[in-house]
């Protein structure tokens, strides 16, 4: 698999990220996957069929500088910040099942090499134990199949409970009175720092490196622009071209 790298390291919003995703599977015309691994300031993420009202709290998020962006896969409300890693695999096949179960099996391989009891479950989730280090989602393109998802490392608890309002049937399907119950964090079980995990991930999934131009961030930006604009972020259903 080719790790895929920008020309330069800076932090880039989360939109641009998943612009980029978009740009390997439209534009490089891949003969074999991709895999990059990003970290983005504090943002939500949610799923294209979320109402955004009822999945972020948008005050809390207004108030303390959160941002928030919609993706065009589907699934649930997410927090990032620099303390966790986001993952993003693209490949060039649109078969659902065998791209994910394929991706899946690939991040807990790679958990266990680490030492960590690692396993995945139906609903995309990566646990450690019987608690979520990893949450992913899916969508396609034509011939082409994006995968992305978290991993957390690390987080700021306070800011992942009250910048997303998960419904509260969804709490007590778990059987949990809150969502640090269901989650873990992989700086709980590993001594390793997190910019350490980021090597070893991309060393353990990855055999060779291919490096983006000015040119192609320039097109991921035109690219972002879609993930902008008010329309997409607070409509209820974005359209996948």
């Amino acid at each position: 698999m080719t790790h895929l790298t920008l020309p330069e390291n800076a932090v880039r919003r989360l939109s641009f990220y998943l612009a980029m995703e978009e740009f390997a599977a439209r534009r490089l015309h891949l003969a074999d996957d991709v895999f990059f691994l990003w970290q983005v300031d504090p943002t939500v993420i949610f799923g294209r069929n979320q109402v955004i009202e009822n999945e972020v709290n948008l005050d809390y998020c207004r108030q303390h500088g959160i941002q928030f962006y919609r993706r065009k896969s589907g699934g649930g409300c997410v927090y990032a910040d620099g303390s966790n890693v986001m993952m993003s695999y693209v490949t060039p096949s649109d078969e659902v099942v065998t791209t994910f179960s394929r991706y899946m099996q690939m991040v807990v391989a790679m958990l266990t090499e680490l030492g960590l009891p690692a396993t995945s479950t139906q609903n995309n989730d990566v646990l450690v134990g019987d608690r979520k280090v990893s949450g992913n989602a899916f969508y396609h393109l034509p011939g082409y199949s994006i995968v992305h998802g978290t991993m957390l490392f690390d987080t700021d608890m306070q800011h992942m409970l009250n910048a997303i309002t998960p419904p509260q049937a969804k709490l007590d399907k778990h059987g949990v009175q809150s969502v640090r119950q269901r989650i873990a964090l992989l700086k709980d079980f590993t001594d390793i720092s997190i910019d350490e995990f980021r090597r070893f991930a991309v060393s353990h999934l990855c055999d060779k490196e291919l490096q983006l131009t000015d040119e192609d961030v320039r097109a991921i930006d035109t690219l972002e622009e879609e993930y902008l604009k008010p329309e997409f972020i607070y409509g209820t259903k974005p359209t996948i071209q």
